[in-house]
């Protein structure tokens, strides 16, 4: 049976390895045929790791879209319904941050956060979830943050931005229990990501990699219907590495 998978913000850092793995996952589970829709702002990104998850044996559909915009949001919702006609996973991973003291954040700082990553999260939700409820299947999975749960100094847009991410979470399993839609709340701590810029290799030596947190995300999704995995909580083995 295939599964259509949609990953957000697929052509770099997290979302790259989540898909990556979940074409890998095609080795272990010869009854697993997932079809990848990948989603980035850069059409350069999709081809590369479309050409990568091809070669490991899964089908892809790549669409260039805007997450921080409205109408690419419903023009990706659009794309799913009338090309796949279903959706059997949702992984909302595209994310971005402006970092700085609390003085230093401007509107133009807020809008820029808050646009990806709850308005564009919120609204992809929304309507891929409508399907969900329909077909009484799904599962959907959120890429938050250990700043969802823990504040950080020099994070306090992107802290409320995860901190609303979670209140998001927590209202839609109100929802989706009642339809058989399973939700994962991923919190990561420092991953090695494009968000970081550049990283010393003392530093980098520390955080983990994409792929740490790709693998519980697959292996989450491939238990049974009847088991959800709620939340996944990962950590450098030294802790959090942001100034508190």
């Amino acid at each position: 049976m295939k599964h259509i998978i949609l990953v957000t913000g697929a052509g770099k850092g997290i979302g790259q390895a989540i898909a990556l793995e979940f074409a890998r996952a095609v080795r272990h589970h010869p009854d697993f045929e997932p079809v990848l829709v990948l989603c980035s702002r850069t059409a350069a990104d999709l081809d590369a790791i479309s050409l990568e998850c091809r070669a490991e044996g899964a089908l892809t559909d790549t669409i260039t879209a805007d997450i921080s915009d409205i109408t690419d949001v419903r023009r990706l919702a659009a794309h799913i319904a009338e090309r796949h006609g279903r959706i059997d996973c949702l992984v909302n991973n595209a994310g971005v941050g402006r970092f700085g003291t609390l003085g230093d954040m401007s509107e133009e700082d807020f809008d820029y956060t808050m646009d990806t990553n709850l308005k564009g999260t919120f609204f992809l939700t929304q309507a891929l979830f409508a399907v969900m409820e329909r077909q009484r299947s799904g599962h959907i999975f959120f890429i938050t943050s250990v700043a969802a749960t823990k504040a950080f100094k020099h994070s306090s847009l992107y802290c409320m931005s995860k901190f609303g991410q979670r209140g998001l979470v927590e209202t839609l399993r109100l929802y989706a229990r009642k339809c058989n839609v399973r939700v994962t709340d991923v919190q990561p701590g420092a991953a090695m990501t494009p968000m970081w810029g550049e990283v010393n290799d003392e530093m980098q030596a520390l955080m983990m990699m994409p792929e740490d947190i790709a693998v519980p995300v697959v292996q989450a999704y491939l238990q049974p219907a009847r088991t959800t995995v709620e939340a996944i909580v990962l950590r450098p083995t030294s802790g959090d590495l942001q100034e508190e």
